[in-house]
């Protein structure tokens, strides 16, 4: 554990390289670390003399000591983006949700190579709940800002993605993403036209997927690859932390096919994440964390902490929790 010196409740984090990380929440929170977490700093608040105190930061996306932005959710225009380019002395208001109706769920940008997939780690999607029958969707072209994605996915009625842990998305590249939801019409994942087909103008493509689903806490919260084969989607019921049953599921080399794990985590998990030092896969919820060293087959609990994030090694919860993984104290085997 760690001493994060705030009592807001953390969804957001990004672990830049171990040292540096920033984490974000409740109250218009903003937080970094510079030394690996040994201390925490308070950040300004982005819009502090109007109402950024009232703003909820559920996204967290950083580049370095000096450079990051952050995600706040909420209704209308309680969605927006803030950047800082000076170690978050200052902010400036990047974009603002202009849809009355809209909630933003999460801004994720590329984090790895994933071979064809063109982009960076400036290659990012924002992603809302669906207006108009239609997930609000915004990617990121560098130089240029963000634009609306005309290829953005169509959602039947009543289901929403998550804004638990700023990872209910993947990117691969420009506009190639996928997509984890939930709500009354079950779990699914959306995969974008260009990942799919490489034609922006086909539809995206929705897959149901072995997630507890059915009302509007739950589906799937969170969705990660280690590579362009093998990923993992968490989720489950909210409402329900303790309830194991279908709160995993894996894909190797079929983003069309996903499997249940055969032994879930112990219970609801809204974030998940490969290791690729450990070669192994964390994910987090609200009674704690588990591993799975077989692409997310069989999981083993790690601890019965309350989390709602991870960017490994740091993980954040409520009440200004943050803590960092002990590797030493990992298990190296299944029972």
């Amino acid at each position: 554990m760690q001493e994060s010196g705030t009592t807001a409740g953390l969804r957001g984090i990004d672990s830049v390289d171990g040292r540096v990380a920033w984490a974000s929440g409740t109250g218009g929170t903003v937080l970094k670390t510079l030394d690996g977490g040994a201390h925490w700093t308070q950040c300004a608040i982005p819009d502090g003399a109007t109402d950024g105190a009232t703003l909820d930061f559920r996204g967290m996306q950083a580049w370095d000591a000096t450079t990051a932005i952050v995600m706040a959710s909420g209704p209308g225009d309680k969605s927006r983006l803030y950047k800082t380019t000076d170690g978050c002395k200052t902010w400036t208001l990047d974009s603002k949700n202009t849809e009355k109706d809209g909630f933003w769920d999460a801004v994720v940008f590329q984090h790895g190579d994933f071979g064809y997939a063109i982009g960076d780690s400036h290659t990012g999607v924002l992603v809302g709940d669906p207006v108009n029958g239609r997930f609000e969707t915004k990617v990121m072209i560098l130089g240029h800002g963000w634009f609306i994605d005309d290829a953005g996915c169509s959602a039947p009625a009543e289901q929403a993605a998550f804004a638990a842990s700023n990872s209910s998305i993947f990117v691969f590249g420009s506009r190639k993403y996928i997509l984890g939801a939930g709500g009354k019409v079950g779990a699914s994942v959306y995969i974008s036209p260009l990942l799919l087909t490489g034609r922006g103008t086909d539809p995206c493509l929705r897959i149901p997927v072995p997630i507890s689903g059915g009302n509007e806490s739950s589906g799937v919260f969170s969705i990660a690859f280690r590579d362009l084969k093998h990923g993992i989607v968490v989720g489950g019921d909210y409402t329900k932390p303790n309830e194991s049953n279908n709160t995993a599921a894996h894909t190797e080399g079929d983003w069309k096919r996903w499997t249940a794990s055969t032994t879930p985590p112990h219970g609801f998990r809204s974030a998940v994440q490969w290791d690729e030092a450990l070669k192994a896969w964390i994910t987090v919820g609200t009674n704690g964390s588990d591993i799975s060293r077989d692409d997310g087959k069989t999981w083993q609990p790690l601890d019965n902490g309350n989390w709602n994030a991870l960017s490994l090694p740091f993980v954040v919860g409520p009440d200004g929790r943050i803590a960092r993984l002990n590797p030493a104290a990992l298990p190296h085997s299944m029972p």
